[in-house]
């Protein structure tokens, strides 16, 4: 039985299910439907995060499905606007990169050193963000807004600094806690 608490939860995982229509729609350059879809999947972050919060409904399971909701969203976005010609391979490339990195590192750590919650930075939320704007500037670049060329390398490159320096943060911080024995101090 599903209780109030777990509709964030819920969400999320509706979330989850838009991302194959999403790259359906983008693939098929159907590009209105997937700049709605994109919305809603927007929105959708933004009501779950708020009854999280607002309601104290959050939990560990809903903070893992809502990283894994982002990370499939933005990957198979930056994936399937690269199919389109939209990013260049090395790009999302790195951005795959990182996500394995932080991902293998946290799987690492838990086997090795013991449960590590960790808590995004500043600059992973940044480059969050960045990649948000970004793949919704892509998706409406090629539906419906032609944007000019600066845009997008502005913001190529500032996704590419923030990659880096969430990257190595993530990767440093998890170092300096294994080698105390798990210890955040």
């Amino acid at each position: 039985m599903i209780r109030l608490r777990h509709i964030p939860n819920v969400i999320t995982v509706l979330r989850i299910l838009l991302v194959g229509p999403i790259v359906w729609a983008l693939l098929e350059e159907r590009y209105q439907l997937a700049i709605g879809l994109f919305l809603v999947a927007g929105v959708s972050d933004a009501v779950d995060g708020f009854l999280a919060k607002q309601f104290d409904w959050s939990s560990r399971l809903g903070g893992i499905l809502d990283a894994l909701a982002d990370k499939f969203l933005l990957v198979s976005t930056f994936l399937a606007l690269w199919w389109l010609g939209m990013f260049p391979g090395w790009f999302v490339f790195l951005i795959l990169v990182r996500d394995v990195v932080i991902v293998s590192g946290g799987i690492a750590y838990r086997t090795r050193v013991g449960i590590f919650d960790p808590a995004p930075t500043l600059i992973s939320k940044l480059n969050t963000f960045l990649q948000i704007l970004l793949a919704a500037l892509g998706v409406l670049h090629l539906g419906m807004m032609p944007l000019p060329a600066w845009v997008f390398q502005l913001l190529i490159w500032s996704v590419v600094a923030t990659v880096l320096l969430s990257g190595a943060g993530y990767v440093m911080e998890w170092s300096r806690r294994a080698a105390n024995g798990g210890r955040s101090d």
